[in-house]
């Protein structure tokens, strides 16, 4: 992300409100700015094309069509993200770039595989059970698909550091699937949610095949080393199960109230709690600007802290080093205190806004009477997200697994306990797993600061390990050396 770290610096060293805006506003679009382009879309095709005019039962099937789509493309491509990170990361520090293309393939088949492993049964039984047409349900696995593809894609352009190109891409992509969407309601006479799906599914197909595209344009040459990638899975298994604990561990608190009474059941296959995540998606709003302050802090400030003390390791006196280290966990505590300050101003800010606003236009009842709990709970959780990124820079993938592991066990028991009590508290589970995935993360933090030293400089081996037999129990046998001593002198 150092491509942000100097733009960002250039647009801030001005000094100005101007500036601090312009800089906000890059950050916004480097980081979440797909995101609100895809709702933007489909609020867009909604309201132009009547969605909320239709009969309730084909609007909430689109509804929890897209919500599927995007919560399980999500989760089964955690499991191979954050390790295919690692490995391009690696590849290219070392300038092997010929390297990356075996991993894209692989990644991408495997990707796809374990999509469709879960996908493809779904599909199945919405035909089968739910009785739900098959172009409509082809139409959805295509999506699912797609966007499987986008999200991964997005991985190596983000290692590019492209990611104005991402935002341009779903730029394009949203405004192809509007138009789309205006072209089979208008002139094929589409129904409105056949259309607008399939026009989502083709935005999303739009997207993947321009950054495959580019990705493709970057790297050009391939090894045909598959079996290093495979490697990676087995020495940095960690990471799968980190990134997986945390994308499930934001949605298993649904999960969970999708089982209770709040839920509702569509085709006899989709199972959803309209109340409950429609606060949860609010309350993530709320909070979701954590994400842009964090990186725009990590490239700004943390990142040369880093720099100079990795440095300062290289080639530097124990002085300088000493120097150096404290001077980068000055700079993290700083920035985790200044992450939260900064984050609690706003979301104090949209949490008025939300609860003054938001009932004059239909968002009452239940919904707002969950959603100031679940805000807590999203508000430390980001807090605790921004702690595992700094576990990972300091590779401590021990630390950052228990913080995944508290983090995912404490919100999901206390969902279920939370379940039993009034409404009010039903987001008291999500804000029970970020206090102590939290705690976990900050404390781990502490020990990797009184324990740095030995992390960096006693991590190695000196000598090369290879597999092979075991050695002999017997190294020294003092009858067989004096024999041979004898043996000399009679010579």
């Amino acid at each position: 992300m150092a491509g942000i770290g100097v733009k960002l610096n250039q647009i801030f060293e001005k000094n100005t409100l101007v500036s601090a805006l312009i800089g906000f506003g890059y950050s916004t679009v480097v980081t979440v700015a797909p995101m609100f382009l895809v709702i933007g879309a489909i609020i867009l095709m909604g309201s132009v094309l009547g969605l909320s005019e239709m009969a309730y039962a084909p609007r909430e099937l689109f509804s929890c069509t897209v919500l599927y789509i995007f919560i399980f493309s999500l989760v089964t491509t955690a499991p191979f993200n954050a390790v295919l990170s690692r490995y391009m990361s690696d590849v290219i520090y070392e300038e092997r770039y010929e390297d990356i293309l075996p991993c894209f393939y692989l990644g991408l088949f495997m990707n796809i595989m374990f999509s469709c492993l879960l996908g493809v049964p779904f599909c199945i039984r919405e035909v089968v059970v739910g009785h739900l047409g098959i172009l409509y349900v082809f139409t959805g696995f295509c999506g699912y698909i797609a966007l499987v593809l986008v999200f991964y894609a997005m991985l190596y352009l983000s290692i590019c550091k492209d990611y104005k190109k991402i935002s341009a891409f779903f730029l394009v992509g949203m405004a192809a699937a509007f138009v789309i969407s205006l072209l089979l309601v208008h002139v094929f006479s589409f129904p409105v949610t056949d259309a607008m799906l399939s026009a989502l599914a083709a935005g999303f197909l739009l997207i993947a095949c321009e950054e495959i595209a580019i990705v493709k344009r970057y790297f050009k040459k391939n090894s045909g080393r598959y079996r290093p990638v495979l490697a990676y899975y087995k020495k940095f298994w960690k990471l799968v199960l980190i990134n997986t604990l945390y994308i499930v561990g934001l949605y298993v608190h649904n999960f969970v109230f999708w089982t209770t009474d709040l839920k509702m059941i569509v085709a006899d296959s989709f199972v959803c709690a309209p109340s409950y995540d429609m606060a949860s998606c609010i309350a993530m709003f709320t909070n979701i600007s954590a994400t842009v302050i964090l990186i725009s802090r990590l490239e700004m400030h943390f990142r040369e802290k880093y720099k100079g003390y990795s440095e300062a390791v290289i080639g530097g006196r124990g002085l300088d080093i000493r120097n150096a280290q404290n001077r980068m966990f000055s700079s993290l505590s700083s920035e985790l205190m200044n992450l939260a300050r900064i984050q609690f101003i706003i979301s104090v800010a949209l949490f008025l806004a939300c609860v003054v606003i938001l009932p004059q236009y239909g968002f009452s009842g239940l919904v707002m009477q969950i959603y100031p709990c679940l805000a807590v709970g999203y508000f430390i959780l980001f807090l605790m997200y921004s702690a595992i990124i700094f576990l990972y820079y300091y590779n401590d993938l021990s630390g950052a697994l228990w913080t995944a592991v508290v983090f995912f066990s404490v919100t999901l028991f206390g969902s279920m306990i939370a379940a039993q009590l009034s409404v009010k508290w039903y987001g008291i589970g999500v804000v029970a797993g970020s206090i102590l995935g939290w705690s976990v993360a900050y404390f781990r933090l502490r020990w990797v600061e009184r324990h740095l030293d030995v992390h960096i400089f006693c991590s190695g081996t000196l000598l090369q390990s290879k597999k092979g037999g075991a050695l002999p129990s017997k190294v020294y046998d003092v009858r067989e050396q004096r024999r041979e001593e004898r043996m000399g002198k009679q010579r």
